[in-house]
């Protein structure tokens, strides 16, 4: 007897875990699929290419802020408050960990949790992109 639109545990699995190694876990579940030329299901392609656009995009805007907060601290009066508002971004407020840290740790676990539970996440810009390229 086959399920009709719930993905299997293994799936699940391979889901949940591409949010929590950055993509890193559906990259090889994508090089295993090729060689054994198995077609990947909509909802493994999904929750896989949207783990590793999240993290393409994370890694370009840590790139991006970097640059930009290194230009501003150049700037007379600028520096201080750019130096003000990364410290307390950057301070450690909920158990050790800053404020961004916070907020990224959520979010994964967002992704991860609806992965593991079989249903898709939505993340407004992000989601719409993916759903465009991946066939339901």
């Amino acid at each position: 007897m086959q399920r009709i639109n719930k993905p299997y545990m293994i799936e699940r699995l391979v889901a949940g875990f591409s949010y929590l190694t950055m993509g890193m876990a559906g990259f090889i579940w994508l090089i295993i699929s090729l060689f054994t030329k198995a077609a990947l299901k909509p909802f493994l392609q999904y929750h896989i290419f949207q783990s590793i656009f999240i993290s393409l995009a994370f890694a370009v805007l840590s790139i991006l802020i970097g640059w930009v907060s290194n230009v501003l601290s150049f700037i007379p009066f600028i520096n201080k408050l750019v130096a003000q508002i990364t410290f307390l971004l950057n301070m450690p407020l909920i158990f050790g960990y800053s404020l961004i840290q916070t907020v990224i740790y959520v979010f994964i676990i967002y992704l991860a949790v609806t992965a593991f539970a079989g249903r898709y996440s939505y993340i407004p810009w992000i989601s719409d992109i993916i759903d465009q390229n991946v066939s339901r």
